[in-house]
């Protein structure tokens, strides 16, 4: 039986206030005023980029297609909502207010964005306004107080149950996307086909989607960010790796899988170790964990898989010691997720600001806090053959940690990257995509 979203919600809402609450107190602030931002527009040229919400905003309501609308909180009084209808004929008109939300808000329906200025707070002074400078409206220009923005942020990465079902539901989306993928593949798609094929089966595209889809075959799989997407298939096709999520109310979800063309040959089984070893790295996101430390073992664990593969002529530990493990693993092994795709405060010490240190010699890592309950991070260990950083071994004198053999042997296809969106609990965490995969 799926959770009673309303109740969530409410719950969910009530997390928010007192988190606003400490928050505008830390600031000497008396309320709160988030926009949910504006249409940006191409330089020389009428046409808009695609809107991106507020995740300050979002946080709050459901709401992502609600351009020059305003959410305003003040300490002991409903939350209020300034929700721009406008009269246009040329464009789709967002449709009045509804959902799980509207019973909790005071909603103020507004025909033009300078409407909102006479429902906005009469002292701007006392406003923490949180948002980007093209959101500013007359006199309330965002201001995005450190002490403000560093307790709400940092607080954010604690998901509240709604925020974990919305999560949840994001990851079925994707699932069925990526295994529309997989099909796609399978069937001798183009990158660009693919592509089309997750977008179709998720029910989204490049304007919903919470981040551009990395669909790479063969050597493209070795670059980290790839978004070029060939249309025609490479001849032959010998790998697939695909990174893609999907949105659900403003809350993402991070997928990455990858695939052999010959379900038995060599690749297929580096792909099926490092399957086994990115799960026993999603059991480690515990309560009380540093993420630092999970990173560093990510490191020995497919250090561990090179030596097995013969890619490597030292031991493990060596491996990781001399930095060469990271020129097959060169970035962090996840992130933080929720609102945003890397969310926020990755690196913060306390609600209060300060950061916590990268170990050394790792630049790539997004998030160095000590794991608890509510925290969702991603796990995404990854063996890539990347010429460029492998050539810089041997510039380094460690050409003959590696077996430049067993290197060719696997560089046609790009490289593997296993990813999941994890939950951390009091007890054992709870993997959304594996579940999502099951379902």
């Amino acid at each position: 039986m799926r959770p009673d979203l309303f109740a969530l919600y409410a719950d969910h809402l009530d997390t928010l206030k007192q988190r606003a609450d400490e928050a505008l107190q830390r600031g000497g602030f008396d309320a709160l005023v988030v926009p949910s931002g504006r249409l940006h527009f191409q330089f020389f040229d009428d046409r808009d980029y695609p809107f991106a919400v507020n995740p300050q905003f979002k946080a709050w309501l459901p709401l992502v297609r609600v351009p020059d609308s305003w959410l305003v909180y003040q300490p002991g009084q409903r939350p209020k909502v300034i929700y721009l209808q406008p009269f246009d004929y040329w464009h789709v008109v967002p449709s009045a207010p509804s959902g799980d939300w509207v019973e909790h808000m005071d909603v103020v329906i507004i025909r033009t964005a300078e409407e909102a200025l006479q429902h906005l707070p009469k002292q701007v002074a006392r406003c923490a306004i949180l948002g980007e400078p093209q959101s500013a409206l007359g006199e309330f220009v965002p201001n995005n107080p450190e002490a403000v923005v560093a307790y709400l942020e940092y607080h954010r990465a604690f998901k509240t149950p709604y925020e974990i079902e919305k999560m949840r539901a994001a990851s079925r989306i994707g699932a069925r996307a990526h295994r529309a993928a997989e099909r796609a593949f399978r069937a001798g798609a183009s990158e660009f086909g693919i592509h089309l094929a997750y977008c179709q089966a998720a029910g989204q595209d490049a304007n919903d989607l919470p981040y551009s889809n990395i669909v790479a075959l063969n050597e493209h799989g070795a670059v980290l960010h790839y978004t070029d997407r060939d249309r025609l298939p490479p001849k032959p096709v010998r790998s697939f790796l695909i990174d893609a999520g999907a949105a659900n109310d403003g809350y993402a979800c991070d997928i990455t899988r990858t695939y052999s063309q010959d379900t038995g040959d060599e690749f297929q089984a580096m792909i099926d170790a490092v399957d086994r070893a990115q799960l026993a790295m999603c059991d480690q996101v515990r309560n009380g964990f540093d993420y630092r430390q999970l990173h560093l073992d990510a490191h020995l664990s497919l250090s561990r898989i090179l030596k097995e593969f013969g890619l490597i002529t030292v031991t493990p530990e060596v491996a990781v010691e001399t930095g060469v493990s990271s020129a097959f693993f060169p970035h962090g092994i996840g992130h933080g997720i929720g609102l945003q795709v890397h969310d926020v405060a990755g690196f913060a010490e306390s609600d209060r600001g300060g950061t916590l240190p990268k170990p050394q010699g790792h630049p790539y890592l997004r998030l160095t806090r000590t794991l608890a309950p509510g925290m969702v991070v991603t796990i995404e260990p990854g063996i890539y053959f990347i010429d460029m950083l492998l050539e810089q071994l041997k510039d380094r004198g460690l050409g003959p940690s590696v077996d430049w053999g067993r290197v060719d042997a696997f560089r046609p296809f790009g490289g593997i990257r296993i990813e999941d969106d994890v939950v951390c609990t009091d007890d054992a965490p709870i993997n959304l995509t594996r579940e999502a995969f099951a379902s």
